[in-house]
């Protein structure tokens, strides 16, 4: 697949998730400093304000009808020094009742890097596919959450399709901009470095259009890149905008809950 995810994610960006590869051996010399996409973009010949995206074409044309994904070439690129796998990794995302999403494997992922113009050293790619898997599995997982609310009983949705949409700021991401710009202290004053519109069929065949903002947060003292992601049904018809009050609504409450109880037992002290 294309996209990338993080865990614990809801209707709002919660608690990141750290990366599932081990970069202790390679600490960066500050830390602190801030946190980015995990794909380096410094080499790409684009405008200073051009936003990171994935580098798979999520668009809908030229798709392989037999795994509904652009066809990648897995053919080495020109001047490519280090040979990279070609075997693609299955996801646990079903694409019908019969199968399942694969990802690009690492030639091919470095393929898409190289036809973007970003010059990436490929002992990277590996390491950036894990990656690239490990965000879609949390995206899919926090998807299951909210159908799991709407439809307990139902048997499982399947990703119909999706596309990428790194240039556009949801309305959501943009009201978070605008928080960080007015308390930059209490807000994340970056943007999401990835967008992507996930379209769900439910099993009897409703589809539901999901709007995943991807985020990079403050990395682990080891240099670890952390991401945190924003996963939820987009406000475009009515059953999607009563989940998303529902969702705020037990937000709101398990939190004045949680206050109660804990201003009752300093009381008890």
């Amino acid at each position: 697949m294309g996209q990338a995810a993080s865990q614990s994610v809801s209707a709002a960006p919660s608690a990141p998730a750290s990366c599932p590869i081990d970069h202790s051996a390679n600490k960066p010399a500050s830390p602190s400093g801030p946190a980015k996409c995990p794909i380096d973009h410094s080499a790409k010949a684009a405008p200073a304000q051009a936003p990171a995206q994935c580098p798979i074409s999520h668009d809908t044309d030229g798709l392989n009808p037999l795994n509904q994904m652009p066809t990648l070439s897995q053919a080495p690129a020109a001047h490519q020094a280090v040979a990279l796998p070609t075997e693609r990794e299955t996801s646990s995302i079903p694409r019908d009742e019969s199968s399942r999403w694969e990802y690009p494997s690492p030639q091919q992922f470095y393929n898409a890097l190289v036809r973007k113009g970003w010059e990436t050293p490929e002992e990277h790619v590996e390491t950036m596919v894990h990656i690239h898997n490990f965000l879609n599995e949390e995206a899919w997982q926090e998807i299951l959450k909210w159908e799991r609310r709407e439809n307990p009983r139902d048997a499982l949705p399947h990703l119909a399709r999706f596309k990428g949409r790194p240039g556009e700021l949801s309305p959501k991401a943009r009201l978070w901009l605008f928080a960080g710009w007015l308390l930059p202290a209490r807000f994340n004053t970056e943007p999401p470095f990835d967008r992507h519109d996930w379209i769900v069929r439910r099993p009897n065949g409703e589809e539901v259009r999901y709007v995943i903002d991807y985020y990079s947060a403050p990395p682990e003292p080891d240099g670890s890149p952390v991401f945190s992601l924003d996963v939820r049904p987009a406000l475009d018809s009515v059953g999607s905008i009563k989940q998303r009050i529902l969702a705020a609504t037990e937000e709101v409450w398990a939190n004045f809950r949680e206050e109660s109880k804990r201003n009752s037992s300093q009381g008890a002290r």
